[in-house]
């Protein structure tokens, strides 16, 4: 993949680019980069990809003092204040590409959050959707207060908590876990992607996510073809979630992947990818493929 550093408006993003054809943005979740999409690589052989770090999150976590481009110095980047703030850095992201084109927006966890607000905020950059374990609920108070409790213990011992809590429950865990290759690799991943992340960033995000509104009223407007993903075995939104998002959303079709849990872009990746692009070949989003 090409990675470019696009300064936007009101900050400076890392965007992973490759592929050609239909644009297809796939969003990651809280705590992580871009690179949870690596198993989607494949997928640029149909689709323009752009993959980029959030706001806050891995390379775009630091950007050069906006001054003075040249600069070997480096200034924190503004951190997320809201899950909407996010949607909107995404389509300046696409207008900064001269992407003008509909894209499929796909986005996992915090990043379908974002992606709903994408529908919502500006429906007619929006092609097709793709959620993948999220929800269109809004916290409630004690998940809001867990979130706070969470975001109190990461400012005082650092983010090595925050993977010690989370990784967990991120994975579906295999019978032997101990000893799958599988589980191994990706939990590795999880814990480097997590423990790179600003202080900063992580209490931002904690505090946007709990404070993000709820969006069922608001995703019955949405009309484009909607396809749903959860794992079965998701600790975090488990597939009644998913359920209750198809029968909001009009044109919505729901897949759940066995002996998933809430990574099934990591866990399962070629059973995700194949379900992406056949659910893009019957909306009609790839009558023409293009390789690169």
């Amino acid at each position: 993949m090409h990675i470019h550093q696009i300064r936007l408006p009101s900050v400076q993003l890392s965007v992973s680019t490759h592929g050609r054809g239909l644009p297809l943005l796939l969003l990651h979740a809280f705590p992580l980069d871009h690179s949870m999409w690596a198993a989607q690589g494949p997928l640029a052989d149909h689709l323009q990809l752009i993959v980029p770090d959030q706001r806050g999150f891995g390379g775009s976590a630091q950007l050069r003092a906006i001054l003075n481009p040249a600069s070997e110095l480096f200034v924190a980047a503004p951190v997320v204040k809201s899950i909407a703030q996010l949607a909107d850095d995404a389509v300046a992201l696409l207008d900064a590409l001269a992407i003008s084109q509909p894209a499929v927006v796909c986005g996992i966890s915090m990043g379908g959050y974002v992606a709903q607000h994408i529908a919502v905020r500006h429906p007619h950059r929006v092609r097709s959707l793709i959620l993948v374990d999220t929800k269109l609920e809004a916290d409630t108070p004690q998940v809001q207060a867990a979130r706070s409790d969470l975001a109190a213990k990461v400012s005082r011992l650092g983010v090595g908590i925050l993977a010690e809590a989370m990784i967990p429950r991120l994975l579906a865990a295999p019978v032997h876990a101990a000893s799958d290759p599988h589980h191994l690799q990706i939990s590795a991943a999880l814990r480097r992607m997590i423990v790179a992340q600003p202080v900063a960033t992580i209490v931002a995000a904690l505090d946007a996510l709990g404070a993000r509104p709820d969006m069922v009223a608001a995703m019955r407007s949405v009309r484009v073809p909607t396809l749903l993903i959860g794992g079965e075995k998701d600790a975090i939104t488990p597939p009644e979630c998913l359920e209750r998002a198809q029968s909001v959303i009009e044109k919505s079709r729901l897949l759940i992947v066995p002996n998933a849990g809430h990574m099934v872009p990591m866990e399962a990746p070629k059973r995700f990818n194949a379900a992406v692009l056949a659910f893009l070949r019957q909306t009609g989003g790839l009558t023409s493929e293009a390789k690169k």
